[in-house]
């Protein structure tokens, strides 16, 4: 069987016989921990019949113990001179295939549709590179890939936000956009010393189930993301001065009033007090003005 990778030594090992160097600007923190390599893959309920999209594959430990325990592993890399490295690492798995390109740029539907049979749920797991995280969630949430789970480790901090509830100092516009989509909940929290090189800051995996069905029913999807952003722009302002200074102006203010009053919403309230349901209700009556 081929080398594991998941410790200190093997993992240095390997960087040292590829002559690789780790890029920051690619937020390259290579995870070094069986313990934690086997708690994600079973977050994420990988078994015999899991096809299963990795995006970050690093140098392999995790795509080891995805490929160990999948059918198959689809991987996505953006940097090329992992190639020898992952060529190595995984020589004895022959159920994956790595992709290398920039995850948001490559064509996913075209990769899974290549990859996988027609019709079955992909699984997404990942440690993602801090710097990035929140675009590439926001496009396997709103790109209608085949999807079921997202297991990903993320900074600690923006797990918390993911997961948020209204009236909590985290909770935002992104709570929102994830939580119209999908269920979050964090599995775990992960130290920083068992990556190589260490982050700055602590982790966390969190798990996010795709919704059959989206939240909240809204008649303009695009209004209502508009919407929840402006009322976020400036968090210690009302909901009123927000929405006035972001998405309408003064001219507007009546208006305004007028709305929130019908939508039973106090105009002295902050954005961060309002339940999903509130700002879809919200949004549906002022997009019709």
């Amino acid at each position: 069987m081929n080398k594991r990778i998941s410790s200190p030594k093997t993992m240095q090992d390997v960087i040292r016989q590829h002559q690789f160097t780790l890029k920051k600007s690619l937020g390259q923190n290579f995870l070094i921990d069986e313990n934690i390599l086997n708690n994600i893959a079973s977050a994420a309920d990988i078994d015999e019949e899991s096809y299963v999209l990795e995006i970050g594959p690093g140098a392999g430990a995790l795509t080891q113990v995805l490929a160990s325990r999948g059918k198959k592993v689809i991987a996505v890399e953006i940097d090329q001179r992992l190639e020898p490295v992952l060529k190595d690492t995984l020589q004895d798995f022959d159920n994956v295939s790595v992709h290398f390109g920039d995850v948001l740029k490559l064509d996913l539907h075209q990769i899974i549709d290549q990859e996988c049979p027609p019709g079955v749920p992909v699984k997404v797991v990942a440690n993602l590179p801090y710097y990035v995280t929140t675009p590439i969630l926001m496009k396997l949430l709103t790109d209608g890939l085949p999807i079921k789970t997202i297991v990903v480790m993320i900074q600690k901090e923006v797990a918390g936000r993911l997961q948020a509830k209204p009236g909590e100092k985290s909770y935002g516009s992104l709570s929102i956009a994830v939580q119209y989509l999908a269920e979050p909940k964090i599995v775990m929290t992960v130290p920083k010393t068992v990556f190589v090189p260490q982050p700055n800051v602590d982790s966390a995996v969190i798990r996010l189930d795709i919704r059959p069905e989206k939240k909240v029913k809204v008649d303009d999807e695009t209004f209502f993301y508009k919407l929840v952003r402006a009322s976020f722009a400036q968090r210690r302002k009302t909901l009123m001065n927000n929405l006035i200074n972001n998405l309408y102006d003064k001219t507007q203010k009546e208006l305004l009033l007028e709305v929130l009053e019908q939508t039973g919403i106090d105009p002295g309230r902050r954005g961060e007090t309002l339940t999903i349901e509130e700002f879809a209700r919200l949004s549906d009556v002022l997009s019709h003005k």
